[in-house]
């Protein structure tokens, strides 16, 4: 049903406005307790998916949303009404900022992919940091696993990043489970620079001390890349992590390799090169570190084929947008079996 309304309506309507509505719809029903229990049953219920141990706390299942579906921490309990084990907020800056000039979504419909420009739209880590601390005061808020994911200021120079990425640390940190430094995003001039290891450690290194000054507690944190990155480029992220024993790596953001314009391209044609980031990570840190997986997961054997390659958790966007909010749930079921 969901596939007919997609393919005769929604593509219709421009994404960002879709994306819009959908969001909107999901926070609020999200909101409605015992709506949202029923909606739950039907979505998400069924054999319950598989537990995962990871920071410090037991993720109901293996797959959550990706960072740049609810960029503003505003549908946190919608998502997880329908089934997503764990919500990756952002990304945020320490300015809010409209983000690139529209239209900079797009869909390219023969491979059920996205290509963004969005550019960091957001209202600013301390909006998102407030909203997750509203969330944190029930206890069913307390009960979700949510991750933040902060980004550069555009305005903000590359000399002045660390301090930039320092202050969303502290704004988002006290009421996040994990965070995760995103620097693999194409929609900022420079932003994929600071990926090179004499450029990112001490961005990390900050981060880290902030986010733990800021929450009273160790915070794990993540760093996220491009699949763009070359093999020897992986490793040095790798050995990084190590090094500063971060908490893990989320493999991988939108790739500029595609023939569609300028922006990011997520969705099938990222799940190989997805899958082999994960493996070549998972060989060079052993089996520790948390490493998501994110790129083309679609079907069970996708989320497998990344299971396999040693991602502990996995991330989907793409796919949701394409197959609807039964979606998750369905994927759950069949990973669960």
């Amino acid at each position: 049903m969901y596939r007919f309304v997609f393919r005769h309506v929604f593509c219709h309507v421009d994404p960002e406005r879709a994306h819009h509505l959908g969001i909107g719809a999901i926070r609020v029903v999200g909101r409605m307790p015992g709506v949202s229990a029923v909606v739950h049953r039907v979505l998400a219920g069924g054999r319950p998916p598989s537990t995962v141990q990871v920071f410090g706390r037991e993720v109901p299942g293996y797959v959550g949303i990706a960072a740049g579906f609810d960029k503003d921490a505003t549908a946190v309990h919608g998502l997880a009404m329908l089934g997503f084990s764990h919500v990756e907020v952002g990304t945020v800056t320490a300015q809010a900022q409209p983000g690139n000039e529209r239209p900079r979504l797009r869909r390219v419909l023969e491979d059920e992919a996205l290509v963004n420009r969005m550019g960091f739209n957001n209202r600013g880590a301390r909006a998102a940091g407030e909203r997750l601390r509203r969330l944190r005061e029930s206890a069913s808020g307390r009960r979700l696993v949510v991750g933040a994911n902060i980004g550069k200021t555009k305005v903000v120079p590359a000399e002045d990043a660390v301090a930039d990425y320092e202050a969303s640390a502290r704004e988002v940190a006290p009421w996040a489970d994990y965070l995760v430094v995103n620097v693999s995003s194409p929609n900022t001039p420079g932003l994929r620079d600071l990926q090179a290891v004499e450029h990112l450690r001490p961005i990390l290194a900050a981060v880290q001390e902030a986010a733990d000054r800021a929450a009273g507690h160790h915070v794990p944190l993540l760093v996220k890349i491009a699949p763009d990155l070359s093999d020897e480029d992986v490793d040095a992220v790798a050995d990084l992590a190590l090094d500063l024993a971060l908490a893990g790596v989320v493999a991988v953001n939108t790739t500029i390799a595609h023939p569609y314009g300028a922006g990011g391209l997520s969705g099938p044609p990222l799940r190989r090169r997805g899958v082999e980031v994960v493996r070549r990570l998972r060989e060079r840190v052993g089996p520790e570190p948390v490493i998501i997986g994110v790129g083309g997961i679609t079907t069970a054997d996708d989320a497998r084929a990344y299971l396999a390659a040693g991602a502990t958790l996995l991330q989907a966007y793409t796919a949701f947008i394409y197959h609807g909010p039964a979606w998750v749930g369905r994927l759950n079921r069949a990973l669960a079996a």
